[in-house]
């Protein structure tokens, strides 16, 4: 069995190197490749990819997808994500699935999917005007301004003064990006992130604010502990995942007056500072699911 682990950092990170142990304590021959080097080749009889321009990658039976990298242009977004498919069309098992990558990348859309599944989540407008993004926020109180695109918190920003709102809002219309906005509904200075693989919810972590700011990334030094998994919040993590067809991911999920809301779903999460609060490597679980999947 041969596995691949894609990601496009030039060094693999802390998640793909223990996903690398993970399939080489199975046996499974693992590498690593950056979607950059990879090279998409079509002709009339038939299409491959390559490692660089000449290196045919030889048949795989799974990808693990870590991350599509940071991208500048829609174009170079596509080439990454249409090469996983020309992957997937040749009978490569990819995790999680392009298209739920793709589903989860965007938050407006995953806020949609989530809803449809009939999850909670948190008051959510999406706009162009930025007008409209100052009338939403003097509706709605304090509010959280985010990419609608982007990972671990970078970007995100608390505002509460609509002058804020309409500053930042300004900013994102002249480099022609729309206005994602969310009513800020937190009970706590806290998140719970809950791990999901497959049909089986490892476990969950609250993450603290850091003092004086409002983030709960653990990359930006949010403190964590071990949550309770209770019946009710594995459900809900368990709900969302099967909502956005993620193999495995990392559910982040607040908590309210009203009940728990769904901030998140992520499709390539990091995981150190799971493993580090509750003991336990989502790379062993990951590995064993992919490699069930191939042999079925």
């Amino acid at each position: 069995m041969k596995v691949a682990i894609i990601h496009e950092a030039p060094v693999p990170t802390s998640a793909s190197r223990q996903l690398m142990m993970a399939f080489m304590k199975r046996a499974v021959k693992v590498m690593y490749l950056r979607l950059s080097r990879l090279v998409s080749y079509i002709s009339s009889s038939e299409g491959w990819v390559s490692v660089g321009s000449d290196t045919k990658l030889e048949e795989l039976d799974a990808a693990v997808v870590r991350g599509l990298g940071s991208v500048a242009t829609l174009e170079t977004l596509l080439r990454r994500v249409n090469l996983l498919k020309q992957l997937e069309s040749r009978g490569t098992v990819v995790v999680n699935p392009v298209n739920s990558i793709m589903v989860a990348r965007d938050k407006h859309l995953s806020m949609m999917e989530l809803r449809k599944a009939g999850l909670a989540v948190p008051e959510t407008a999406v706009v162009e005007d930025v007008f409209d993004a100052v009338e939403i926020a003097k509706k709605w109180g304090k509010v959280v301004i985010k990419p609608l695109i982007g990972s671990m918190g970078y970007g995100s920003i608390l505002a509460s003064d609509p002058d804020m709102v309409y500053n930042v809002g300004r900013l994102l219309q002249m480099h022609g990006l729309p206005i994602y906005i969310q009513k800020y509904v937190r009970k706590y200075e806290r998140d719970i992130r809950v791990f999901v693989v497959k049909d089986r919810v490892l476990g969950a972590m609250y993450r603290y604010c850091p003092e004086g700011t409002w983030k709960t990334n653990v990359s930006q030094g949010a403190r964590t502990e071990t949550a309770e998994l209770t019946e009710e919040l594995a459900e809900v993590a368990l709900k969302a995942a099967k909502a956005l067809n993620l193999l495995y991911t990392g559910v982040d999920i607040g908590e309210t007056d009203e009940g728990y809301v769904i901030y998140e779903v992520n499709a390539t999460p990091q995981w150190e500072g799971f493993m580090r609060t509750t003991g336990i490597n989502p790379a062993e679980y990951i590995a064993d699911m992919v490699i069930e999947i191939v042999k079925n």
